[in-house]
């Protein structure tokens, strides 16, 4: 019986702090013990499970999604939004609302962030993110070429200019194209004294921020002019292709898809995403599934932040055919 009269006091000890809300100073007063007892009395009361934690989420949000996803893609953190629809319009709009509070609650003092300058999704985030008051970040680096088609210009500018505001930090700019009009015309452009300086910062990225396109490029990017022609894309399709992230291909299991275009890129690649501490991607809708199961499998995503029609479709058996061979 002394155990089961030990087991009692704990329970009370675990009752009185837990249930009655009194500080552990007041237990120990109260019961004429120490207040060391009470705290490894309270200890116990969790070992033998007379106090059990129980998390309830919130409604509107989906942890066992965010579980399913980080246990089946080896995520470090998921985030999975509430929408209404399964559009791509109100998907961007979520997932750049909850990006910009996991930044804004996350980012760290000195940060350097590199971002991804046409992605839709992630200006969505730049638009909801406050001023940082502290823990601003040092610079802000574009990690895909900028320049295009001028009336679409301002929209990868104001990017990156206007998250390097909002965070304290310097924006450095890669002015020249995503995509170079031969693998000659990239090398004369990475002679220029300031792309070069600003790709020299890329294996500096603390934080990166990208988005994941499907083959067919966003409205955003065709419209920039930062795109392969469609003959080009076919043969990146033939290849495997499923997907990309700043135009560099890879296909379901993740693999770099290596075709001539490759060398026409002017941004970061996926071995040096690879190195970044932290890897942030936004991307939700139907379209963009099968490139966003690629790039996790490609292992080089720490967090995800999508939605929960995608996340759905992402943890469903449609996907797991190379888990089971």
């Amino acid at each position: 019986m002394s155990r089961l009269n030990e087991l009692r006091m704990i329970a009370r000890v675990a009752q009185m702090y837990h249930v009655e809300n009194q500080r552990q100073a007041d237990i120990a007063n109260h019961l004429r013990i120490s207040q060391a007892t009470v705290s490894r009395m309270l200890k116990r009361a969790q070992d033998e499970e007379i106090v059990r934690t129980t998390v309830v989420s919130p409604s509107g949000t989906y942890a066992d999604l965010e579980t399913a996803l980080r246990s089946k893609y080896g995520l470090a953190e998921a985030i999975v939004v509430e929408c209404s629809e399964d559009r791509d319009g109100a998907i961007m709009a979520r997932i750049g609302e909850a990006a910009a509070h996991f930044v804004e609650a996350t980012l760290q003092p000195n940060e350097i962030i590199g971002v991804s300058s046409w992605s839709e999704t992630i200006l969505k985030m730049v638009e909801n993110i406050h001023p940082m008051k502290s823990g601003k970040a040092k610079y802000v680096v574009q990690t895909l070429g900028g320049m295009g088609d001028p009336t679409v210009q301002i929209h990868a500018n104001q990017l990156t200019t206007r998250l390097a505001k909002l965070t304290g930090a310097e924006a450095r700019l890669l002015s020249a194209p995503g995509v170079a009009q031969s693998r000659e015309a990239k090398l004369v452009l990475l002679g220029d004294t300031y792309i070069r300086e600003t790709m020299e910062l890329f294996e500096k990225v603390t934080l990166s921020i990208v988005g994941i396109g499907a083959i067919e490029p966003s409205g955003m990017l065709a419209r920039s002019g930062n795109v392969f022609a469609t003959r080009e894309l076919a043969a990146v399709k033939e290849a495997g292709g499923v997907g990309d992230i700043s135009l560099r291909f890879f296909d379901t299991d993740g693999h770099p898809v290596k075709t001539p275009l490759d060398e026409r890129v002017i941004g970061m690649t996926l071995d040096e995403l690879s190195k970044t501490d932290r890897v942030i991607a936004l991307a939700g809708g139907q379209s963009k599934t099968g490139a966003i199961h690629g790039a996790l499998k490609a292992g080089v995503i720490d967090l995800l932040v999508t939605d929960k029609f995608t996340a759905g479709r992402l943890v469903s058996d449609a996907f797991d055919q190379d888990e089971g061979e």
